[in-house]
């Protein structure tokens, strides 16, 4: 962002105090003796900037702790944190000694500040005097040793409010450097406002809820529906100390908009009830019921008064759509459902309305083809970042954040300054607490580039910020609790402030996009995919008893395949595409046509059973099973040699389809049996079998005949056989009848029709 002007609405110290700490230093240090030299003929010029000393860099300087971070009059800094000695030798009669000033003027010069390294003469602050001074024997090589130092805010000798370079120095001598040096130094900032400014800016922190997808598309087949997640990652993230948990107890005490996934609710939601995890080929019960539900319990009672942005279902990657997918058929309508189920998820389980309204591309990254995909699903506020959304003209401050950028659309551009503060790694106590302080800086600057200008400023941190990013942000945001010179207000009303005339407003370039932004979107195959699997989804669907039992799981898988949170990892990205192809595929393959042996047919007609199975847990039926014949003088039910019979089966059954069949003459035919649905999709896969006819001749009948009747004649004589010697036994026995003989049981047992299995399946 373009700010010629920073100096704009800034006073400098008064003159007497800043010569009297520059001649403090000159009479403190040698080796700026020089710099107060006349230069002879051919020297650089006096505002050349002076060389850092060559053993500056001897000993890290790690500042852990800066406390208050935005001090009042009567209040006393502390500063804490570690020295290491990184030189080859050890350091004798070492100084740690605490810098302050110049004031800074400008958000250029906190930028300028923040990325010096090796101590300067004359451009880094003075130190506040030796009373304050730790003074250390010896430093040993390659020794850390903590320190703190502790000064009473009135002796900082702080002017005129706005922001002063604060810095940690180590003085010393070497056995190669017997005279003493700065050894090393480490910088920060103290934001100097002991009074709240007539003038405040307005602030809208954005603090995101959102996770890496973890719920497969399966399901097991008891009437709930138990989810079946891929892994217990979430849980973690949900437990105490973890990212997601810090995120809602930190925000809790923050005024804050909640950014949130609809996903992420929905997943936690099914995590709070029964539910099972993939462990190989089999699932487990998964066990952090109570870790879910006190999460939930904790973040809707945060959220119930605050202001909430729903993002579509499952955080659908923006630019990935609009730069590859939205020119594969159904992307855009799959983009359109997931911003439809966002506000009823987030009603259903927090109990709020919630603000649908705003698209979030990555990074804030924006160009115009990305604009047009956000407003197709309804979008009106699209939140980018200025480092995307650059100003065209030399504005002298950072200009109100809210755009319009044409259709009834707002871009809110977001602070990129700000809003990368916290991208780094945040775990370590220096790279906090600087982050911290430049955060305070940068706020501060802000509103002093133009007191009489009060304006509205968006800060979009990281995505899915880690536990140890989360508390720096809380820190940073705590500090601002005196609203000194800022005030909260909500991305709602942040996108409603009226928008400053001189700020650009034109879309950027879709050349414009970042090449590294680009190189992590999801493939164009990735949305070829998603298209195969809805279709095949569709197919199913239509012959479903009861569809919303797979269309739902499904259908937010499929959302989740085009989530943000693949971008960098293609690989898992395509492993979860795969895995929801592969169980949409297991589902259907379950109503199939059982596979039947050649069938020979004695006779000018007959009728041949074909079987169709459905192992689903829910019945099917409008599917339509057809019969086909390669030979002409095979027909099927008199209609020739294609016949057709609507199928419908219950769960765990099959059912015997029989056709009637007529012939002409002897001979073979490849019979073809297919399923189709009502609209005539062929589903499953076809099975043939031969039909083999052979025709009975009257002699063959004469020789069957006279066969039966010889058969006839036999059992007439046996019976009579037997007669004659049951009366003989009754004459010559004890008296007792004949015995019977006993039926024979049945060599099968009749079909269950009761579920079983996992999923919408039936195991057998």
């Amino acid at each position: 962002m373009a700010e010629a002007a920073d100096f704009q609405g800034t006073r400098p110290s008064p003159a007497r105090r800043w010569l009297r700490r520059t001649a403090s230093v000159v009479l403190g240090a040698p080796l700026l003796a020089g710099l107060l030299a006349v230069p002879a003929a051919g020297a650089a010029p006096a505002s050349e900037p002076a060389k850092a000393p060559s053993g500056s860099r001897t000993v890290e300087v790690s500042l852990h702790t800066l406390s208050p971070s935005v001090p009042s009059k009567d209040d006393t800094l502390t500063v804490s944190g570690t020295l290491t000695n990184k030189g080859k030798k050890a350091i004798s009669g070492a100084e740690v000694d605490l810098r302050v000033g110049p004031r800074l003027s400008g958000r250029g010069e906190v930028d300028d500040a923040a990325k010096r390294s090796p101590y300067v003469p004359g451009a880094d602050p003075v130190t506040v005097g030796d009373k304050y001074t730790l003074k250390l024997p010896r430093l040993a090589r390659g020794i850390s040793q903590d320190f703190t130092l502790t000064v009473p805010v009135d002796k900082l000798g702080l002017d005129d409010p706005g922001v002063y370079q604060l810095g940690v120095s180590v003085s010393g001598r070497t056995a190669g450097s017997p005279y003493e040096q700065v050894l090393g130094i480490k910088r920060s900032f103290l934001p100097w406002q002991p009074e709240a400014s007539d003038s405040r800016t307005k602030l809208t922190f954005l603090w995101p809820l959102i996770a890496s997808p973890h719920v497969t598309a399966e399901t097991r087949s008891d009437q709930q529906q138990t989810p079946v997640f891929a892994d217990d990652g979430l849980a973690e993230e949900l437990a105490p100390g973890g990212r997601l948990e810090q995120m809602v107890s930190l925000g809790s005490r923050l005024p804050v908009t909640w950014v949130v996934d609809p996903d992420l609710l929905a997943s936690v939601a099914a995590m709070a009830g029964k539910y099972e995890i993939q462990s190989g080929d089999r699932t487990v019960p998964g066990k952090n019921q109570a870790v879910a539900k006190q999460w939930l319990t904790a973040l809707e009672k945060v959220v119930e008064d605050g202001k909430v942005i729903a993002l579509p279902f499952a955080d659908p990657d923006l630019a990935s759509i609009a730069h590859r997918g939205k020119n594969v058929s159904g992307t855009l309508s799959h983009l359109q459902n997931a911003s439809t189920v966002a506000a009823t998820t987030v009603e259903t389980i927090l109990h709020v309305k919630p603000s649908t309204d705003f698209a979030w591309p990555v990074n804030g990254a924006v160009d115009s083809s990305i604009v047009d995909v956000a407003t197709s699903a309804g979008a009106h506020n699209v939140i980018a970042r200025s480092d995307s959304f650059r100003e065209t003209s030399e504005l002298p401050y950072t200009p109100t954040a809210a755009r319009p950028i044409g259709g009834g659309t707002t871009a809110v551009v977001a602070d990129a300054r700000l809003s990368t503060l916290f991208d780094g790694d945040m775990s370590r106590a220096g790279a906090s607490t600087l982050a911290v302080q430049k955060f305070l800086a940068q706020t501060l600057a802000l509103t002093e580039q133009a007191p009489d200008n009060e304006r509205s400023i968006v800060v979009a941190p990281p995505r899915m910020p880690t536990a140890a990013q989360a508390q720096t942000m809380a820190r940073a945001l705590g500090a601002l609790s005196g609203n000194r010179w800022t005030q909260p207000l909500d991305l709602v009303a942040a996108a409603e402030v009226k928008p400053d005339p001189k700020a650009t407003s034109k879309i950027p370039r879709r050349s414009a996009y970042p090449e590294k932004l680009r190189a992590q979107e999801l493939p164009t195959q990735a949305f070829q995919d998603i298209r195969v699997t809805q279709g095949s989804l569709d197919s199913f669907e239509t012959i479903l008893t009861q569809p919303e039992r797979v269309v739902t799981p499904f259908g937010n898988a499929v959302n989740r395949s085009m989530s943000t949170s693949w971008r960098g990892r293609a690989p898992e990205a395509r492993q979860y595409r795969d895995a929801v192809r592969a169980y949409l595929k297991s589902l259907t393959s379950e109503v199939q046509l059982i596979k039947k042996s050649d069938v020979t047919l004695s006779g000018r007609s007959a009728t041949i059973p074909v079987t169709v199975q459905n192992q689903l847990v829910q019945g099917v039926d409008r599917l339509v099973l057809q019969l086909t014949s390669d030979n002409l003088r095979l027909k099927f039910n008199d209609d020739g040699t294609k016949a057709e019979l609507p199928v419908g089966i219950a769960g765990g059954h099959s059912q015997s389809v029989k056709f009637d069949t007529a012939t002409s003459a002897n001979g073979r035919a490849q019979v073809t049996a297919r399923l189709f649905t009502e609209d005539g999709t062929q589903y499953g896969e076809e099975m043939t079998f031969t039909v083999k006819v052979s025709e009975v001749t009257p002699t063959v009948l004469l020789v069957i005949a006279g066969g039966l009747l010889l058969l006839v004649l036999a059992g007439i004589r046996m019976y009579t056989h037997r007669k004659r010697a049951v009366a003989s036994d009754t004459t010559d026995g004890d008296g007792g009848g004949p015995e019977q003989p006993s039926d024979r049981t049945p060599d099968t047992g009749p079909e269950s029709g009761a579920p079983s299995g996992t999923g919408e399946k039936v195991d057998r």
